[in-house]
């Protein structure tokens, strides 16, 4: 198996638990969604992308209608995407992806994490440099062959296939989303359960228990702020 296969197994017991925040993250894509592309997601893969995300996450209708009637809604403030790099405790790279309306607030707030727990905020490039940016995607188990399905797909941009627990696991580079997302619908007629983007760490570091706390300490503090929408670092 490739290191999209290994880094999403490793991912298994990540912090996402609470349904609340994978709520608020997802409201937050719709609307940025919707006021770059508007509210038909036939016409908007964005926004068709997030929905398949929503129905996966078994987020409540009511929920949806309500992000969608705030994305169209013009007093609503556009959600600007703004990354974060620094250090850990122990030399581990910290990459955070955020939504935010307030970027004052949202720098000001990462800052602090980062000095209250031993790390450091970087600038920009820092640490991106050792993470690939990619874009993956969740489709049924069909029982179709993978090796057979990659070969239908290499020529789209993907570049790992794999069986998850969830169904079949697609990943390529980022640029590609759009096309492959075309081609799993369009040219091979098949659903697209979930989709999105991952940031996979080029190299990873181990470290002892302890020094595992340490880190998971500024992490935890980062994913509970409302502006974050991602986390990701080079523990091993």
């Amino acid at each position: 198996m490739g290191r999209a296969f290994e880094f999403r197994k490793g991912r298994k017991l990540k912090r996402w638990s609470a349904m609340a925040k994978t709520f608020t993250r997802i409201g937050k894509d719709m609307v940025m969604a919707i006021k770059s592309g508007g509210p038909d997601p036939n016409s908007n893969s964005r926004l068709r992308a997030v929905m398949q995300n929503a129905k996966a996450a078994n987020m409540p209708k009511e929920n949806v209608e309500r992000a969608i009637k705030r994305a169209t809604d013009k007093d609503t403030s556009d959600y600007k995407e703004v990354l974060f790099e620094g250090y850990a405790p122990h030399g581990i790279a910290v990459l955070i992806e955020t939504a935010t309306d307030n970027n004052n607030r949202t720098v000001a707030n990462v800052r602090s994490y980062f000095n209250k727990h031993d790390g450091s905020l970087g600038t920009s490039g820092s640490v991106e440099f050792m993470f690939d940016h990619k874009c993956h995607f969740l489709i049924p188990n069909t029982g179709k062959d993978l090796e057979e399905l990659e070969l239908e797909l290499i020529d789209y941009g993907v570049e790992e296939i794999f069986e998850d627990e969830e169904g079949i696991m697609v990943y390529g580079d980022f640029p590609a989303f759009g096309a492959i997302q075309k081609a799993l619908e369009h040219e091979l007629g098949l659903e697209i359960l979930s989709s999105g983007f991952e940031r996979i760490p080029t190299i990873t570091k181990q470290l002892t228990p302890e020094q595992e706390a340490d880190v998971e300490k500024l992490l935890e503090k980062l994913e509970e702020d409302e502006d974050v929408q991602h986390v990701y670092h080079t523990m091993g």
